[in-house]
Parts: structure tokens; C-alpha cells; sequence
């Protein structure tokens, strides 16, 4: 990894970095050529996009690092996966780790829910004892294949034992050796300046539409003090609204929505066509 470009040194840098995230790779390559300097995977974009099923814990490693395999494929941009809980115990947690680090992932963040969990902005969530993540933590800390990758841990303390549960939890985790905390799902402004201001380490906002916590522009969630602002779902909702509405738009046989899109041409340049064209001038004329 350079120096200049880990997901560690953008994290140091920037005020806050801004991810958006990605479900699939054209998504990510959308996302690279618009100039962001990295991006996010998180399981709620994957088994929406990718299986057509709500983030509950229905699927596993296999199937979830399945897409992220084939989003990490398109592009070098430094990129944070979701490692939900890690699967199992410490040993899982490790297997996970390292397996999102081969497939290129320089940042991961691993969370306290009770398996199966659910997204962090739904209703009936569970976490288990500290001492568990705790113990997760500290293994994945000890045992990732490069020191350089970020580790980022998740506690939904919040809405299953209230703000101040949570707090201690991110103090308890940092001590165990994560790099940035995920306090997920406040519900005030005055709640995430509360986390930034009594826990004075790198923070992760999780930016929901329809969740529970404000939805703030960049700059509002650097001056309150978070080093990390997450668009992960953007993204997606507004692909499937607009999936949504051009099939409505078919079957009424209007057809008002048609050559709205991106044009032939842009989509081409898009997936890279001017370079398939280029070698194949260059090898096969």
C-alpha cells in the first residue's frame, strides 16, 4: 500500500472522508471516475442488489463476499467492507478479516450485534457482551495480514441499552484495539456531538435515508467531529426508485422516461470501452 493513498492515511487527512457506497461494480467505477478518493461496501447494498433480500442475516461470507469480490475487482480505490459480525467467534472474525484483505479491502468495520443481525436502523436488534467483541477485536488487531489495515468497530449499543452503553463500549473497543469507532444509529444531533466530544477518536457516520439518525451534509459532520461521513445506501435507493419508475414508465407504454438516461456512448466509456477498443486496434487489426 502507498503511503499516500490507504484508507488509514485518507482517514488522517481528510475532514471528513467521504465514502459513498457501492453495490455493484458499476456502481464503483461510477464512483472512481467521479474523483472521491474511496468508497464503502456494506452488506445491506450486497444482499439487496445482489439477492433481492433485507439485510437480516439470511446470508453469509460466501455469498455476501461474493459481490464484494466483484466490486473490488474494478477498481484500486481504497475501500472499507462491512464484516457484519465477523460470522462466529474470534477465529471467524480473523478468517473474515484476512479474506476481505486478500481480495483487497483496506478497511473493514465488524459489529456487536447477536447473529443473525440485522441493519443497524431496523427495530429488534440484540448485541452480546462486551467481552465478546472485545475478544474479536483484539484477535483481528493481532492477526491482520497488514498493519496498515484499518479496523473500525461497530457497537448498536444505542438502541438496545441507550447512549451512555454505547459510549462505554467504544472506549472499551478502541482499548482493544480498534482504529475508529461506529457508533451506530443516534437519534439527535446533540447525541453525535455527545460520541465526538466525549470519545475524541476518529468516528464513522452512518448516513441512512429513512434511518434513524439526522442526515447531515459533509462539512456539518466534520465540524461536529467525525473523520468519517458514510453515504452507503444513496446510492441504491436512488437506483432502485429509478429502475422502479422507467419499468412503470414501460409497461404504461408512455415511454416519457426514454432516452433520459446516459447516452450509448457515455455508458461505454463508463465500463471502459475506448481501452477494449484500443488493444484490440493494437493486437488484432
Amino acid at each position: 500500500m502507498s503511503d499516500t493513498t490507504t484508507f488509514r492515511a485518507l482517514v488522517d487527512a481528510r475532514s471528513p472522508l467521504v465514502i459513498p457506497g457501492a453495490h455493484d461494480a458499476l456502481t464503483a467505477r461510477i464512483i472512481e471516475q467521479t474523483g472521491f478518493d474511496a468508497f464503502m461496501i456494506g452488506g445491506f447494498q450486497i444482499v439487496g442488489a445482489r439477492y433481492g433480500v433485507p439485510d437480516i442475516g439470511l446470508l453469509g461470507l460466501g455469498e455476501i463476499s461474493a459481490g464484494v469480490r466483484d466490486i473490488l475487482t474494478v477498481t484500486d480505490l481504497p475501500c472499507l467492507v462491512d464484516v457484519d459480525t465477523g460470522y462466529g467467534d474470534a477465529k471467524n472474525a480473523v478468517y473474515t478479516l484476512n479474506h476481505y484483505e486478500k481480495l483487497g479491502a483496506q478497511a473493514i468495520f465488524i459489529e456487536d450485534q447477536v447473529a443473525p443481525k440485522r441493519c443497524g436502523h431496523m427495530a429488534g436488534k440484540q448485541i452480546v457482551p462486551a467481552e465478546e467483541m472485545e475478544t474479536k477485536l483484539r484477535a483481528c488487531a493481532a492477526e491482520r495480514m497488514d498493519p496498515d489495515t484499518f479496523i473500525i468497530a461497530r457497537t448498536d449499543a444505542i438502541a438496545t441499552d441507550g447512549i451512555d452503553e454505547a459510549l462505554r463500549r467504544g472506549e472499551r473497543y478502541m482499548k482493544a484495539g480498534a482504529d475508529a469507532l461506529f457508533i451506530e444509529a443516534p437519534t439527535s444531533v446533540d447525541d453525535m456531538r455527545r460520541i465526538c466530544e466525549e470519545l475524541p477518536v476518529p468516528q464513522l457516520a452512518n448516513m441512512i435515508e429513512g434511518g434513524v439518525t439526522p442526515l447531515l451534509p459533509p462539512a456539518e459532520l466534520g465540524e461536529i467531529g467525525y473523520s468519517i461521513a458514510s453515504y452507503g445506501i444513496t446510492t441504491l435507493m436512488l437506483t432502485a426508485r429509478t429502475i422502479r419508475d422507467t419499468l412503470a414508465d414501460i409497461k404504461s407504454g408512455e415511454l416519457k422516461l426514454a432516452n433520459t438516461g446516459l447516452s450509448f456512448p457515455e455508458y461505454l466509456d463508463i465500463v471502459g470501452m475506448p481501452r477494449w477498443s484500443r488493444i484490440e486496434d493494437d493486437y488484432e487489426a
